[in-house]
Order: C-alpha cells, then sequence, then structure tokens
C-alpha cells in the first residue's frame, strides 16, 4: 500500500495575472521547492512537479498527514503575499492510500487519482483523505478526521466516504495534531454566498458570513429578523423554493447547509459534477460550488446560489 498526497496552489491562474509570468514562476518554483522539502522531511518522496502543485508518495498514512498538516500550520501562522497580490497564498491537499504501479519513476493508480480529485475537491488551506486512509491511522490520531459523509468524486461511479483533517482548532484553545500545537486563525473561514437570477422579478443577492455568529436563511418568503446572532437572508421567487428552504450556520469548526423544504436542496461541492441531494438533511460546506434550490441547477432556471469559504468571487 503506498500513500497518495496532491497539493494544488489556490488561484494560481490569479497570481499569474497579478504577478506577471516572470514574478509568478520564481514564487510557485520557491513555494514548491519549500513545500517539497517538507515532505521529505516527513519520509514522503516527490514523484514530480505539477506546474502548480507536487505529487508526492509515502509508505504511511501518518507521514502523509503529519507533512500536510505542518506545511498548513505553516502557511497559516507566517501568510504569504508575494508581491503586491492581495490574496494569501493557500493550498489544497489530497491524501489516499492504495496500490500504486511505477513505471520510469512515475505512479499510476487508483489512489493517485482519487488522490489527485480530493485535492481539487478541497478548499484552500483545507485537507481532504478517505475512509482508507482513517482506517489506517492509530485512534488517537483519527480524532482530527471529521466525515463529510459519501460524496461523488469526478469520474467515479460510486460514492467515497470523504473525511476532512481538522487541523484548525477554535480560537484560545490548543491541542497537539500530530504532534504539533495549532491554533484556529479567527476569521480564517469567512463564507460568501451569492444569488444571480438568470430571469424574473429576482434581483441579484450577496451577503458574508463570518464565523462563529453568522447564519443565513433562504426562501421565498422569509419573515423579517434583525439584530445580532440574527440570520441574514437571501430571497428567491420560485415555485420551487420553500418558504423556509434551507438555512446555513457556523457550528463547531465548519459552515453547515441544513434543508427544511418540500423539492430538497442539491448540493455541488467544488467541481464534482454528482451533488449530494439534501431531503431534511444536512452537510458541510467546504471549498466553493453551488446550492440548487428545488431541483438540480442544469433545470431551465434553476435557483442557484454560489458559495465560496475565505473569500469573495
Amino acid at each position: 500500500m503506498t500513500t497518495v498526497v496532491f497539493a494544488d496552489l489556490v488561484n494560481s491562474t490569479g497570481i499569474f495575472e497579478s504577478l506577471g509570468d516572470a514574478k509568478a514562476s520564481q514564487f510557485v518554483t520557491q513555494l514548491t521547492t519549500h513545500v517539497g522539502k517538507i515532505f521529505t522531511d516527513y519520509r514522503g518522496r516527490v514523484v514530480k512537479l505539477l506546474g502548480d502543485g507536487l505529487f508526492v508518495v509515502f509508505e504511511h498514512e501518518a507521514d502523509a498527514l503529519a507533512a500536510c498538516v505542518v506545511i498548513q500550520q505553516q502557511l497559516q501562522n507566517q501568510p504569504i503575499h508575494p508581491g503586491d497580490l492581495p490574496q494569501v497564498v493557500q493550498l489544497q491537499l489530497g491524501v489516499e492510500s492504495g496500490d500504486v504501479v511505477e513505471i520510469d519513476g512515475d505512479c499510476f493508480g487508483e489512489a493517485v487519482n482519487n488522490a489527485a480529485r480530493l485535492a481539487d475537491l478541497a478548499g484552500g488551506a483545507q485537507i481532504l483523505t478517505t475512509l482508507r486512509v482513517y482506517d489506517a491511522l492509530p485512534s488517537m490520531l483519527r480524532q482530527q478526521l471529521i466525515s463529510l459523509g459519501p460524496l461523488f468524486l469526478r469520474g467515479k461511479a460510486d460514492a467515497t466516504d470523504v473525511f476532512s483533517v481538522q487541523w484548525q482548532q477554535e480560537a484560545d484553545s490548543e491541542v497537539t495534531v500530530m504532534g504539533a500545537a495549532l491554533q484556529h486563525a479567527a476569521g480564517s473561514r469567512r463564507l460568501s454566498l451569492v444569488f444571480s437570477p438568470s430571469a424574473g422579478g429576482d434581483v441579484r443577492q450577496s451577503i458574508t458570513l463570518d464565523p462563529p455568529h453568522g447564519s443565513a436563511q433562504l426562501g421565498r418568503s422569509l419573515q423579517s429578523t434583525s439584530g445580532f446572532g440574527i440570520a441574514q437572508q437571501i430571497h428567491i421567487h420560485d415555485n420551487r423554493v420553500s418558504r423556509l428552504h434551507c438555512s446555513v450556520q457556523w457550528r463547531g469548526t465548519h459552515w453547515i447547509v441544513s434543508d427544511a423544504s418540500s423539492y430538497g436542496t442539491w448540493v455541488y461541492l467544488g467541481n464534482e459534477i454528482n451533488p449530494v441531494v439534501l431531503r431534511r438533511g444536512e452537510c458541510q460546506l467546504i471549498g466553493a460550488g453551488h446550492l440548487s434550490l428545488g431541483c438540480e441547477r442544469h433545470a431551465p432556471g434553476a435557483p442557484v446560489v454560489r458559495f465560496k469559504l475565505d473569500s469573495g468571487f
């Protein structure tokens, strides 16, 4: 069994547009070299660089996750703003274990494909992994993994049990995660919601939520609310949308969307084609994606709300 890690730079296109090709290339090379050294320090082998990321293999799952945690910790504690770039540089990481075939120094197999898909699904500063990795870890380390439930990874017919590595903690608390003391950076998980109607009388609406008190309601006929800690609202006039269709709130260390509708809420995470369909259920929001209310997002005139963690659109 081999453990595979994919590390991708978030919004590399924007970095190149902001800095120019020469300066951005120099920065990305320095970043990947530094990150690669951390991986090798934890007994990983860098198979190849991916332009704006790395492909790494390990013999042991615990080593792979420990390296990923240290990388995210360093980026959090020493935020990088190359040049005049307004955004903080972040990595999205995917980790999977399985049988790997090595040919001429390169590696192939389902574990490689899954790790790449997990990195693509992850949001900035997130680490996603699977039940296979979870089962291989000591019980102490398993406590740092939170289940996101079965998700459909791009190109796979069957759902995969996905876990998020909770390497951040709430402010004013300190724990040891794989040997490193970590703290949560306040405000690092801001959530943006945007509704852009395709037709009809609705207007574009957007709201921004900050933990731990931010919350939102999405629906067709919401009651007016005001005051500290009261949910912000997005009103959508569509017969497929219930009066109170769904809500979003901060719970523990992440944002949760809860369906309260008649027809359900379709949650599209990252670039995944297959949604998580909620019918009076809930799921965690990660990275960026879409909430389609009352129907799938490809339905004519579907009422779709975009979401994104950490930064605006």
